[in-house]
This record gives C-alpha cells, structure tokens and sequence, in this order.
C-alpha cells in the first residue's frame, strides 16, 4: 500500500476521533444494543435496528481511520519553508475573471475540509497549484469549466 502524505495537525485530529471512537461512542452503542435486547421482540424493535446501524457505521469508521493511521507520511508544515507550492503550503489566491480571494491549505485526502480551507492533494486546483510561486497564474479545469487563477502568496505553519 501506498503512504499517504497528512500533516502533523490532520494526523493528530485523526488520532483524537479514533481514540473517541473506541473509548466512547462504541462502548455507548453497545450499552445501546443490550438495552434495547431487553424491550422483547428483535423483529419489530426500532431502537435496535437503529443501534444496530449506528454500531456498522462507527466500526467502519474505526477501520477507515486505522487503516489512514497506519498509511500515513506525518509531514509537519512548520519544519517546511520555500517559495514553491508544496504539500502543506498555505496558498493565496485569486480568481483573475471575478477578483474573488480564496486561501488555502493543501492537505491530505482524509483531512480536507473545504468550508475550513483545507483542499486535498488530489484536487484539481492543489494538483494546478503545486510546483508553482508567487506571481504565476495557472488554469484549473473544474466542474463548472475553466477557472483562471493568480498566486498572491505561499506561506508555511
């Protein structure tokens, strides 16, 4: 398997849920399951279908997270510098046709979060992005079609 690059941040957070996860949630759900055994009829019981469902999804989420933990290439930003944009880069952008502003952090795949700023390695833009420095101009082709867009910085940490 392939080593999948995360920042020191993003392994961290991923660390935290799978500790709640296994300490908290799936201990909860298994409480849930055996109350609900006790109401009778199995068939007809909501409550335990529900926990039964609930238990499904946090096991797989347990293993989705595992396994990421034992893929992952901590890289941490701070210790980066330079003027190209790299994996961990916080990047400055602007969108030549409308003048909108955008920042963002190029992240691993399992710690984007575009309401928060953060874009996967694999998106279209981080893949337009990187190799780039301030000043350049690259053309992302998106969804919605082409964009055009302006480096005003690179930045680390």
């Amino acid at each position: 398997m392939e080593k999948m690059p995360i920042t020191a941040a993003g392994y961290e957070a991923m660390e935290k849920e799978l500790h709640q996860l296994k300490t908290i949630e799936r201990p909860a759900v298994i409480e849930q399951i055996a109350d609900a055994r006790e109401h009778g009829d199995l068939k007809e019981n909501a409550e335990y279908h529900a926990a039964r469902d609930k238990q499904s999804f946090l096991e797989g989420r347990i293993q989705e997270l595992e396994s990421a933990i034992a893929l992952a290439d901590v890289i941490d930003v701070v210790e980066l510098s330079g003027d190209r944009v790299v994996f961990g880069a916080t990047v400055e952008i602007v969108d030549e046709d409308t003048d909108e502003e955008h920042r963002y952090q190029i992240v691993g795949e399992m710690e984007s979060d575009l309401g928060k700023g953060l874009i996967s390695l694999k998106s279209p833009i981080a893949r337009a992005l990187i190799g780039k420095e301030e000043g350049d101009s690259v053309k992302v082709q998106t969804p919605g079609g082409t964009k055009h867009y302006e480096i005003l910085s690179v930045s680390f940490g």
